[in-house]
């Protein structure tokens, strides 16, 4: 019966995940254990990659009706209403009427079938009616609140989309022929478009960082190199050509003129054009046709169903108990059968699925007012819990506004040409332009003075990849000599040049020069400016293609430093983080020096810095004592900071990792909690499990306290059931031990059992003490189980309070009188049940400190005073109950008063010994 709850929770997490990532987690885990064990293409993709990858890219064109330039949007447009759009249902959402259906079909539900059915055997109308409408109401309060929360997700659905930059001819040229060899086109400037609007047919244009938007054709390619991991699990990048190189492939995913859907762009640039379309994919194809793989269960996950088998056991055993002492005792076997049913479903926690899934959804809800969108509903439990921080400098501690701050020569003297080799640089390359690119090319002054439309003329270029850090481009001057133009980190610049110039003299790069570079460069970190080595070398125009060898005997001309300035919101949220138990550790690829500086500025405390050059010589055991006493971590490779975080995890913190570049991704899927955001490379966004709206720190901690609050408030629900439903099991045991009937009928158990589940319905809604979310709070299995030993036998022993009160007081002592017995105690079992959640809700003693929310009051509120209703009013003998006496009050509030004080003096006890979370 476990998977009842792991079946719904998971149900409504799959059924509408909050965003639908082509190359989701989700996802990856089918295509990994299946798409990449085939050696023939699945499905519909048996029918296009043979002529896809044989096809010349002229003829490929011509069949698929496209053009060099892309589609006109007239094209495109009717294509998408034929094929449909770009989309993979990872599972499609239900049909309302299977929806409906799938909230009836439960275990719970059938024990209270089972029930009208007896009933309706034993000629009882009224109580078939009453459990036929429990049943209903149920399922439609299911069915309501579910459909709520589904619609709730797809409107953050859409508030985070991925794009592809497409090729779209506003009309097609009047004597283009789509053979035309792309060489001889005019190319026109690629538009963002969004990724589930592309067609057959459109033309693409990939960099780095980009995931692939669906099964393409590669048309041109430069050092193209992608990571088909999510496919095949082989972790090495393949590259891509623009023709298939060998005729005889043994496996479809070794083509080497095709991407798939799914895969990752690591280096290059290239052009392709799409082919193959959402479900037409390869990806989409077997996703249609395998069984989805469960991700493993999180703490919480697993916490929920720890909760919920403990309950079960209890009802295992002591059900039957039940039914053999009522059976032996009252000697009617059937009635202690249909009395066993209803304490059976009291027993099981049948909101519990409903609670946990309506106070996620309104999580995540809240949590979007907050500019934060909530990718995995049950990420929200590890975004409370997170203890440890790590993030990156820039955007995060800093503006994220890169200006230019100077461009020098080698030793530090303002340089005009140094500006226009980095302009040159920054122009023509076609692959993923940062922002350093960006601030370099505000300087449009330089176009015209350079000439750049006709003086110079772009040969080719080798991408930017993170071994190297950095990119080159190859132009021709006047039709004249090649100058490659390299721009990149300073080591690996400088690694590759054996010349320097200053002015107009050219010397060797010997190691007292090579230091007094250091001493400029230095100078220029300590004033927190990034810089970048540009470095250039003349060749002879005979050739054509340059690739990595290349970058060799290169002359160092200077440095462009920029200024990213830190945020004026940032030392305000790390105070706040702080404050709330997080711990932020710095993760950067940049200078240390540059790090520091912006570090001091917002008011870090720097501890220490370890560079990424000692990281690699450290043990685990070493690196585990150094994340303890550095705070920044600098010039890190990716795989750097993917250690980090796992070594992070191993030391027993819960990890989140804020990143938005494709170096990122390594640590986002590492870390418990992934954070990116919706400027991010696409690689980056489809790891993360949250994605903020705003790259800022402030959003980020306002998450994490909606994160919190969503957390207690399911706590409260967990202690809140598991300690009545303790306590209810002894009360029954204990009365059914020594009373000549029933302590309640079945049907008066089963409407109390859903009243009490109506006034907690509203606990999703309640507010959250201050002090219980300004510290991580994770999850601790035992911690429930010693709350419900603690709170359930009090309620036992105010329950044996009330069946003494009306055996002596009231003399119900036979069967005759069973009624007003079994009325009494419907009303305190009710009234504790529904009180005990004020009580447990915060650990303040005075209610003045911590006041319940208004909707939990009036739910609870109007619940009691039901519940006092049924036996004095009209409806008592419909639920077998009388009315009760009016000295009978005066007692109840005794019991109450007693209760109430009895569970505050546990509360206070239970605080001060263990901690209320």
């Amino acid at each position: 019966m476990l998977n009842i709850y792991r079946n719904h929770f998971a149900r409504f997490l799959k059924s509408r995940r909050l965003l639908a990532w082509h190359g989701g987690r989700h996802l990856r885990h089918v295509a990994l254990g299946t798409l990449g064990a085939m050696r023939q293409p699945p499905g519909q993709a048996a029918q296009w990659l043979s002529w896809a990858s044989a096809d010349s890219p002229s003829q490929l064109l011509q069949r698929l009706g496209s053009h060099a330039d892309g589609l006109t949007p007239r094209q495109a447009k009717q294509l998408l209403r034929t094929v449909g759009p770009n989309t993979v249902q990872e599972d499609a959402p239900l049909s309302w009427w299977l929806h409906l259906w799938t909230c009836f079909r439960n275990p719970f539900n059938l024990l209270l079938l089972a029930l009208a059915v007896i009933s309706y055997v034993a000629h009882d109308r009224t109580a078939t009616l009453l459990i036929g409408s429990m049943v209903a109401l149920s399922t439609l309060m299911r069915f309501l609140q579910e459909a709520r929360s589904y619609r709730e997700a797809d409107k953050l659905k859409k508030m985070v989309s991925n794009t592809a930059a497409v090729l779209r001819r506003p009309v097609a040229p009047a004597r283009a022929q789509p053979s035309q060899p792309l060489a001889e086109q005019q190319v026109p400037t690629p538009v963002e478009l969004p990724v589930r609007d592309l067609v057959p047919g459109d033309i693409v244009r990939l960099s780095v960082g980009d995931m692939v938007p669906s099964d393409m054709r590669v048309l041109e390619a430069k050092d193209f190199f992608v990571s088909q991991a999510a496919l095949t699990g082989e972790s090495l990048p393949i590259e891509k050509f623009v023709e298939q190189r060998d005729a005889k492939v043994a496996n479809f995913l070794d083509l080497d003129n095709i991407v798939f859907l799914g895969t990752q762009v690591v280096s290059g640039v290239a052009t392709a054009v799409v082919v193959a379309t959402g479900s037409r994919t390869c990806l989409g194809t077997t996703a249609q046709h395998v069984a989805t793989v469960e991700r493993a269960p999180t703490a919480f996950q697993a916490g929920v169903n720890q909760v919920s088998w403990l309950l079960i056991r209890f009802m295992l055993v002591m059900a039957p108990l039940v039914l053999l002492i009522n059976g032996w005792t009252k000697g009617d076997w059937v009635e202690a059968l249909m009395f066993t049913l209803s304490v059976a479903v009291g027993l099981t926690p049948e909101m519990l699925p409903m609670i946990v899934t309506s106070t996620l959804a309104k999580g995540a809800v809240q949590m979007s007012r907050k500019h934060v969108i909530v990718k995995r509903l049950e990420a929200i439990q590890n975004f409370g819990a997170m203890d440890v921080l790590c993030t990156d400098k820039t955007g995060t501690l800093t503006q994220d506004k890169i200006c230019l701050a100077r461009h020098t020569d080698v030793f530090g003297q303002e340089s005009a040409e140094v500006l226009q080799y980095a302009y040159l640089n920054s122009y023509y390359q076609t692959g993923l332009k940062n922002l350093l690119d960006v601030a370099v090319l505000e300087h449009q002054h330089l176009h015209h003075e350079l000439e750049v439309s006709t003086a110079y003329s772009k040969v080719d270029e080798i991408p930017f990849d993170f071994q190297r850090r950095r990119m080159s481009v190859v132009v021709a001057e006047r039709g004249q000599r090649h100058l490659l133009i390299c721009k990149g980190a300073l080591e690996e610049v400088v690694a590759i040049c054996d010349h320097l110039r200053h002015g107009e003299v050219v010397e060797p790069m010997t190691p007292e020069v090579l230091a007094r570079t250091h001493e400029v460069t230095a100078a220029l970190n300590e004033l927190g400016m990034r810089v970048v080595a540009v470095a250039v070398k003349e060749l002879p125009p005979a050739q054509q293609t340059y690739g990595v060898a290349d970058e060799t005997g290169m002359t160092l001309m200077g440095y462009v430093a920029f200024l990213d300035p830190p945020k004026e919101s940032t030392a305000a949220a790390l105070k706040a983080l702080a404050a709330r138990g997080i711990t932020v550790k710095v993760l950067t690829g940049d200078n240390d020096r540059v790090t520091e500086k912006i570090c001091r500025d917002v008011g870090l405390n720097v501890q220490g810095v370890l560079l990424g050059g000692a990281i690699d010589a450290m043990s685990d055991a070493e690196l585990k004592q150094a994340l303890r006493s550095n705070t920044v971590f600098a010039k890190l490779t990716p795989l750097h900071k993917e250690r980090l975080v796992r070594t992070l995890r191993a030391d027993g913190h819960v990890v989140g990792f804020m990143g938005d570049g494709i170096n990122d991704a390594p640590a986002l899927h590492a870390a418990d909690i992934g954070i990116s955001v919706d400027s991010a490379v696409d690689i980056a966004k489809e790891a993360a499990d949250i994605i903020l709206l705003k790259k800022s720190l402030a959003v980020l901690a306002d998450g994490v306290l909606e994160g919190r609050r969503v957390f207690s408030n399911m706590l409260k629900y967990i202690r809140m059931t598991t300690s009545s439903n303790f306590g209810n099991v002894f009360s029954v045991l204990i009365a059914s031990m020594w009373l000549p009937f029933l302590p309640m009928l079945p049907l008066q158990l089963l409407t109390q059992n859903l009243l009490y589940d109506l006034s907690q319905t509203a606990i999703p809604f309640d507010n959250v003490d201050a002090e219980l979310v300004n510290k991580p709070v994770a999850w601790k299995a035992g911690g429930i189980g010693r709350f419900m030993l603690c709170f359930g036998p009090i309620s036992s022993i105010f329950d044996v309070a009330t069946f003494a009160l009306m055996w002596f007081v009231f003399g119900a002592t036979t069967p005759a009188d069973q009624s007003l017995f079994q009325s009494g105690w419907f009303v305190v079992g009710l009234l504790t049940q529904t009180l005990i959640v004020h009580i447990i809700r915060t650990p303040q003693i005075s209610l003045r400190k911590s006041r319940p929310a208004l909707v939990l009051v009036a739910a609870t509120g109007s619940i009691m005073a039901l519940g006092i209703f049924l036996p004095m009013g009209p409806l008592a003998h419909q639920f077998r109950l009388q009315a009760l006496p009016a000295s009978y009050f005066a007692w109840l509030v005794l019991v109450l008063g007693g209760y109430v004080l009895a569970a505050t003096g546990m509360k206070y006890f239970y605080a001060r010994r263990f901690g209320w979370q």
